[in-house]
């Protein structure tokens, strides 16, 4: 926003038009005049510094081009009052013209002013010669407009409508006539394809207020003319600027851009209304790129780069008076706007781009006489405004003072926390160029000398010590260029390309840094530890004084115009160049890889007219124009805090952005955020680059790099920077940098190391040359190797014979060299060295190399050989067949293993007539088809080819034998071995000719597919063979079919057919036939019910368990009654363990009638064993169910009382005796044994051994063995299938097959005499017998507990 610098009112001037002029080039002096016959000169602070009086109103003043002279006329003389701005007189000038003068003005190139009256007469006059030149009648009426050309032309318009071109010395050169009303003319350059090299030959001017008309001097017969729309009103002004660009403003408000080019001549580029209701005057100033409209009581102002851009609009509504005129100083500080009534309003629109920083303190200038310095600039409203006495020409501000001055004088204020206090004013020696301030003392700069002085004085500093000029007396003919101050240092650079840098605590220097070229601007950082300088070949560098290590930053701009360091501690490196248009920022690593680098990490677009001042944290405060303060962020500065909300895309830039500045440790958030493997990858090498290991470790860790984290933990400890580096460049693949690192290192051998285990042999023999000439041969017989791979034979046979050593330590190395030798030797045609030293070598991997060497050579013989003698008979045998050595092969025949060799070996010998040889090498190459070949065609032995293809399924052998009993007539064997051929067709065809389906679908059956088996059931079909016809429908997936003949065939009682009609119906699991097959077989179709087990196995195939049981109870109820307990037994076996495979619990009457049967089933075990007590005890339980045994009563209550009587249960023998002696047993007792059993009767002895007790499994109580229902608990006890007995929790196992539980001990006993299993009859071995610890499965059913 332009701020108001002073205001003159109408009581100076009067009230009444206003003229005013502002003086060229410096603009110090504003000359204006009114209707009150003064002229007033102010200067640019609004200073009335002059005041000319005049005979009558001023008609006309101007400046001269340097500024120097101001040119005044008026209407009641002929005189011009010319007024010197250095002498500050006034002189007049006589036009000896009788008439009222109309206008004057200068020439822009000389010092000639041309004068002109109302009659037309003309004066030109040279004020440095002070020669007149009157030209009497150059128009008949009033002179109004005029211009001077840069080549000396003068044009000039007059109220006889007529325009007339004249040399400088009044002569005319072309006379327009009956234009119409000319004002405004100029001379311009008129924009063309061709660019003339005459300069302004354009005149152009206003005709009639209406029109614009232009003509070109060098073809003025082609004018142009424009006009304009009729609504925009009379044209006030126009300016010429740009590349041939014309600005117009109209009455009306608008203001018009056209361009003079031919091809966009007439067209309006830009055209805009700025005023509502008028506009009186629009001016242009080059050095701002702006243009100004005034009307309506304001100004408007635009740049001319955007011109639909308003800039600043400034508001005069405290002015009554219409606005007039506007008029820019040539440097563009000021603007002057004036009013019909005489007022005078002066703005500063730019002010000077003053100001300096340091830290986070700034001082810039905010009017002409008005400097702010705000103290930080986080916090940049907080500003301390100083009004100082004069306007400075240059600042410099410290930690406690500021400095402003202008020539050769500088007033110091002290910046206080109570506020600003005035300490002096010095006046130096020469005019000062700049100054520089640290917390005590101001550098100054005087025509290329510096003088450091303290600011404030103070007494306890020696006097030697209170200033000191520069530079020094021995360098008395340098010239100082530049120079900066830190608060331990005083920097600065010569004209010779020297640096020099003084030591302000001790008062001495401490270093001098030479440059090649003049050094033109520095910037040291805050502490002086670094140093940045621009030269004269505008090259830029970073400068270590310490170790004086140069670098240089990249694509600096040749307009650089300064320099800021980060001012946020942890960001040192990084630092921010600037031009006129981009600001650059870089970074300074100072320890990389690559050793000290600078990056340029991003460029960003300045501002127009700002000055960058401080940079931190990534956020530039600039200087604007205007006398404020603003601030951008540089894009590349990433977010630290609050990342939480980025997205994926801005955390992966935010990454990107850490790494390019380096800051590594601030870029974990948004990495752990991506959690990409790119993006942690790219985080690890670049802080491996820049040398962090611990935070490189830290990101190969999260990526699960662990071979780099031990490779990095490995060299962490590594103090040779130059060495780390190298381990780092060579983990980062730039082998050639970390050689170079490495040999600069304490360790050069390990750039040696890295080129041997990179395979980079001619690298590593030129670094063994150097570091290591013992490795030499070791690293000469690994480059032969890796030759002698890539075909270099030549050069590998050369490095072969360098690492020979002959030492006997190094016999293995010798030895690997040697056969290299001997395989290269070979390679290179020396066939006889290469055989020799293989075949005196005792390894047998280099025979076997060297002899296929020779074989790819076709040297058979010698191959052969070193195959042979290095025992690998196969390769030997077959190149002894490529050779036709017959003989040799047979000799190695019995050591070949290879079928390809017994092979070519059985041809030969075939083709010899030899068969049955052929026959036993065609059998060790198990060429099959070739046996049953020779066997059919040659040696007549059927039987042999038979068994050979029943054993091998040979394909080609199964049609070779089929085709031979072809010819026998033996249809079934040839449809046999049709089918083991896979010529299905070919068999059925053959079967259904000569009456053989059967065999023919007996032998097809595990080859056939869906289609085949429908074709043999349709056949049966027709045959009427419903049995045969309904297996194969069943196979071929057609089940109702299937069933439908199955069944017919189940009415001739034929069981096979019902049990594939059950299989048919438990895979189709249609519920119509299940229904249909339950019916028949419950006997509703036929009126005779099928066997049980039947239906049984049906409920079994249908997966229905329950139903199953049940049925397998009835099943083995009527086993039993019919004696057949084995059967009786299995079925429940088989049922209780498909019950338990599906987890469903058995019923307690299957439970108990599978146990009495299992006991009885064990009586005959422990007989045999003669173990008649368990016999005994079983029997008894059998006994006591006898009714579940109808068919064999009396066996076995004889059986128990036998069993009783032997082990010494006297009690039950008894009982179960008299129960035989009933009427209805007593005759069917056996005669062996009745005598014996009516005595027991008859002699009564009930003694008897009590029955052991062991504890129930559940609950621990106390119970009879045998008893298998616990009184206490209540619960059924599984039963021992060994014994019979209750399971007991310390002595248990389990049948490795059927999964039943039986006693460990007893178990073990029963597998010393027997094989299988008594419950399940499956054979079991006494090392898969292990104690079982949890009965918990065994104990309880489905989770009941």
């Amino acid at each position: 926003m332009a701020k108001r610098v002073f205001q003159v009112t109408d009581k100076v001037h009067g009230q009444g038009p206003l003229l005013f002029a502002w003086q060229s080039q410096q603009g110090n002096f504003l000359a204006t005049t009114g209707v009150n016959r003064l002229v007033n000169i102010f200067d640019r602070h609004g200073v009335l510094k002059e005041e000319i009086s005049l005979p009558g109103p001023c008609l006309d003043l101007a400046w001269d081009q340097d500024g120097d002279t101001l040119a005044v006329i008026t209407d009641r003389v002929g005189t011009v009052f010319l007024w010197d701005a250095n002498t500050r007189k006034v002189t007049q000038l006589d036009t000896s013209f009788k008439d009222q003068l109309s206008l004057c003005f200068w020439s822009p190139s000389n010092c000639v002013l041309a004068v002109g009256s109302v009659k037309g007469n003309l004066l030109i006059y040279n004020h440095q010669t002070s020669r007149k030149i009157p030209v009497l009648g150059k128009h008949s009426r009033r002179i109004v407009c005029g211009a001077w050309s840069k080549t000396h032309l003068l044009a000039l318009g007059s109220e006889d409508r007529s325009v007339t071109i004249s040399s400088a010395d009044g002569d005319t050169i072309r006379h327009l006539p009956n234009l119409g009303e000319p004002s405004l003319i100029h001379f311009s350059e008129m924009k063309q394809d061709e660019r003339s090299n005459i300069g302004d030959s354009t005149v152009s001017m206003v005709l009639n207020k209406k029109m614009l008309y232009m003509f070109n001097l060098n073809s003025p017969d082609t004018p142009m003319q424009l006009s304009f729309q009729s609504r925009y009103g009379t044209i006030i002004s126009y300016k010429w600027y740009g590349d041939g660009y014309v600005m117009i403003g109209f009455s009306s408000g608008f203001f018009v851009v056209i361009s003079t080019h031919l091809k966009e001549i007439g067209q309006e580029l830009f055209q805009a209304r700025d005023h509502k209701d008028s506009l009186s005057d629009i001016a242009i100033c080059q050095t701002l790129n702006m243009c100004a409209s005034c009307g309506d009581s304001s100004v408007k102002i635009h740049g001319l780069n955007d011109l639909k851009e308003v800039l600043d609009v400034l508001n005069l509504g405290d002015e009554r008076a219409p606005l007039d005129k506007l008029g820019w100083t040539q440097d563009g500080q000021l603007l002057a706007i004036s009013t019909t009534k005489g007022s005078l309003h002066v703005f500063l629109t730019k002010l000077p781009m003053l100001g300096a920083s340091v830290g986070l303190r700034l001082a810039y200038l905010t009017s002409l006489l008005e400097v702010t310095v705000v103290n930080n600039v986080e916090n940049s409203d907080a500003g301390t405004t100083i009004s100082i006495d004069v306007e400075p020409r240059f600042i410099g501000v410290g930690l406690m003072h500021l400095a402003v001055g202008m020539n050769n004088r500088i007033w110091f204020y002290y910046l206080g926390d109570a506020g600003v206090e005035k300490l002096r004013d010095r006046e130096y020696l020469g005019t000062v160029q700049s100054v520089k301030l640290n917390a005590e003392h101001a550098a100054v700069l005087i025509e290329g000398k510096i003088q450091l002085h303290v600011i404030e004085n103070d007494s306890s500093i020696p006097e030697d010590r209170e200033t000191r000029l520069f530079p020094a007396e021995d360098h008395q003919d340098e010239t100082i260029l530049c120079h900066g101050i830190t608060n331990e240092f005083l920097i600065y650079a010569t004209d010779s390309g020297s640096v020099h840098f003084f030591y302000i605590e001790d008062w001495t220097f401490v270093n001098v840094y030479k440059h090649m070229v003049p050094v033109r601007k520095l910037f040291p950082d805050a502490a002086g530890a670094l140093l940045a300088f621009v030269d004269d070949k505008s090259d830029a560098y970073i400068l270590n004084p310490v170790s004086e290590e140069l670098v240089e930053i990249p694509n600096v701009s040749s307009a650089a115009k300064g320099m800021l360091w980060e001012q946020q501690p942890g960001d040192k490196g990084i630092f921010l160049v600037f031009d006129e248009e981009q600001m650059y920022t870089y970074v300074h690593s100072r320890e990389t890889i690559q050793g000290s680098k600078v990056e340029l990490v991003d460029t960003t677009k300045l501002p127009y007219g700002n000055v960058p001042m401080v940079l931190l944290r990534g956020e530039v405060t600039l200087q604007t124009h205007n006398g404020r303060l603003s601030s951008i962020q540089l894009p590349c500065q990433p977010r630290i805090s609050n990342v939480e909300n980025l997205s994926q895309a801005e955390h992966k830039a935010n990454v990107n952005k850490c790494i390019v500045l380096k800051k590594f440790k601030e870029s974990w958030q948004s990495a752990s955020a991506v959690n990409s493997k790119e993006v942690w990858r790219e985080l690890g090498r670049a802080a491996m680059c820049n040398l962090d290991i611990d935070f490189a470790i830290r990101v190969h860790r999260e990526l699960g790099d662990v071979g780099m984290v031990w490779s990095l933990e490995s060299v962490h400890g590594i103090e040779d920077r130059a060495l780390l580096a190298g381990y780092l460049a060579m983990y980062l693949h730039d082998f050639s940098l970390a050689q170079d690192l490495f040999i600069s290192s304490s360790k050069p051998v390990a750039a040696l190391e890295m080129r041997r285990d990179l395979l980079h042999w001619d690298h590593a023999l030129q670094l063994a040359n150097r570091l290591a000439p013992d490795q030499i041969a070791y690293i000469s017989r690994e480059y032969a190797q890796q030759l002698e791979f890539t075909g270099d034979y030549g050069n590998a046979l050369t490095h072969y014979e360098k690492g020979i050593t002959r030492i006997e330590q190094h016999r293995e190395h010798d030895d690997s060299c040697t056969a290299g030798i001997a395989r290269t030797s070979i390679r290179m045609g020396d066939i006889s060295r290469g055989v020799g030293m293989a075949t005196n070598s005792s390894s047998r991997v280099l025979k076997k190399e060297c002899a296929a060497i020779l074989e790819s050579i076709k040297q058979f013989s010698e191959a052969a050989m070193l195959y042979e003698k290095g025992e690998y008979y196969d390769k030997a045998a077959s190149v002894y067949i490529r050779s036709k050595n017959w003989s040799a092969v047979g000799v190695l025949l019995p050591h070949v293993n290879s079928p390809k060799v017994h092979t070519q070996y059985a041809k030969a010998k075939e083709s010899e007539g030899r068969y049955k040889e052929a026959v036993k090498a065609y059998e060790s190459a198990k060429d099959w088809d070739s046996v049953v070949r020779l066997y059919l065609d040659n040696l007549n032995n059927p039987e042999e080819a038979v068994r050979i293809v029943q054993e091998t399924k040979s394909i080609e052998g199964a049609k070779m034998v089929a085709r031979f009993f072809l010819r026998l007539n033996d249809y079934s064997s040839a449809i046999q071995f049709l089918v083991m051929s896979k010529c299905s067709d070919e068999a059925y065809q053959l079967a259904q000719t000569h009456g053989q389906m059967e065999v023919y679908a007996d032998i097809i059956g595990p080859y056939a597919n869906k289609e085949e088996y429908h074709s043999i059931a349709v056949y049966f079909e027709n045959e009427k063979n419903h049995y045969l016809a309904g297996k194969f429908y069943y196979f071929s997936g057609m089940h109702s079919k299937a069933l439908k003949h199955l069944l017919h065939a189940s009415n001739s009682d034929d069981p096979a057919a019902l049990e594939f009609a059950i299989e048919c119906v438990g895979q189709s699991r249609d519920k119509d036939l299940i229904h249909q097959l339950i019916d028949f077989l419950m006997g509703e179709t036929d009126g005779i019910p099928k066997d049980a087990k039947y239906l049984f196995r049906l409920y079994m195939a249908l997966q229905q368990y329950r139903e199953a049981a049940r049925t397998a109870i009835i099943i083995a109820r009527e086993e039993q009654y019919n004696g057949n307990y084995r059967s009786a037994h299995d079925v429940l076996f088989s049922m209780f363990r498909e019950l338990r495979l599906h987890r469903i619990k058995a019923s307690t009457e299957m439970s108990a009638n599978l146990m009495i049967l299992h006991s009885y089933i064990l009586v005959k075990i422990h007989v045999k064993k003669g173990d008649h007590l368990k016999a005994a005890r079983l029997l008894i339980r059998v006994a006591n169910n006898i009714s579940k045994f109808p068919s064999h009563i009396v066996p076995i209550l004889t059986s128990t009382v036998i069993e009783c009587h032997r082990s010494g249960l006297k009690g039950s023998a008894f009982s179960y005796a008299a129960m035989l002696m009933r009427p209805e047993y007593r005759q069917q007792i056996d005669l062996k044994y009745k005598k014996k059993i009516e005595a027991i009767v008859r002699k009564p002895d009930k003694s008897e051994e009590e029955e052991p007790l062991t504890p129930c499994p559940y609950c621990k109580f106390e119970l009879a063995t045998m008893e298998l229902s616990c009184p206490e608990c209540k619960n059924n006890i599984p039963h021992c299938i060994v014994t019979g007995r209750h399971v007991v929790a310390d002595d248990c196992t389990a049948c490795p097959e059927c999964d039943f539980p039986a006693q460990h001990s007893e178990m073990i006993k029963l597998l010393e005499t027997e094989t299988a299993c008594p419950m399940c009859s499956l054979k079991i071995s006494r090392e898969r017998i292990h104690k079982i610890g949890d009965l918990h499965k065994y104990l309880y059913i489905e989770g009941e507990e």
